[in-house]
């Protein structure tokens, strides 16, 4: 049965996750804060506290992973911590997931974040297809079209994987 790791399993996250599920995904979704595991159970997924900021807290949550989803298009805070998720944090979470089972990353490139950051994002992504042989998919419809992200994260998965391979 094909796993989905859902990094940033906020609203859409869970929305994406359900839509997963229904089509015999088991999903785990990710939160810094302990409090949201409750909204995250209570969407029919599995819930663990992990820090995007801190790629190890990720490795246990990957370990049994078919696909990794790294929703960070419409992350805030800080400048530097959300550059740091679509440079250095993404390039880190690519290389720790060559010694994996992981078969493929999902790459939010759309949403809040700057153009610049994300096309950094994206040219990261695909250096690390180039030299690791990663299987990824770079999405960039529009978060707050939630009906058409969708759409395309949920096409995203089963390129990756394989039609029907994950139930």
């Amino acid at each position: 049965m094909a796993r989905a790791l859902i990094v940033g399993c906020g609203c859409r996250g869970r929305v994406l996750g359900v839509a997963l599920r229904d089509v015999g995904w088991q999903v785990r979704g990710t939160s810094r804060d302990a409090r949201r595991l409750e909204e995250i159970a209570a969407s029919g997924l599995e819930g663990s506290v992990a820090d995007p900021d801190r790629i190890g807290t990720l490795m246990d949550e990957i370990a049994d992973v078919t696909l990794v989803f790294w929703l960070m298009g419409t992350a805030s805070g800080d400048d530097a911590a959300v550059a740091a998720l679509h440079g250095p944090r993404l390039e880190r979470l690519l290389e720790e997931v060559v010694d994996t089972p992981v078969r493929g990353v999902v790459y939010e490139a759309a949403g809040t974040v700057s153009v610049d950051l994300l096309a950094g994002g994206e040219a990261i992504v695909g250096a690390a297809a180039e030299r690791w042989r990663i299987p990824v998919a770079v999405i960039d419809a529009d978060p707050g079209e939630v009906d058409a992200w969708l759409a395309a994260m949920v096409a995203a998965a089963e390129r990756l994987i394989g039609p029907g391979r994950h139930g």
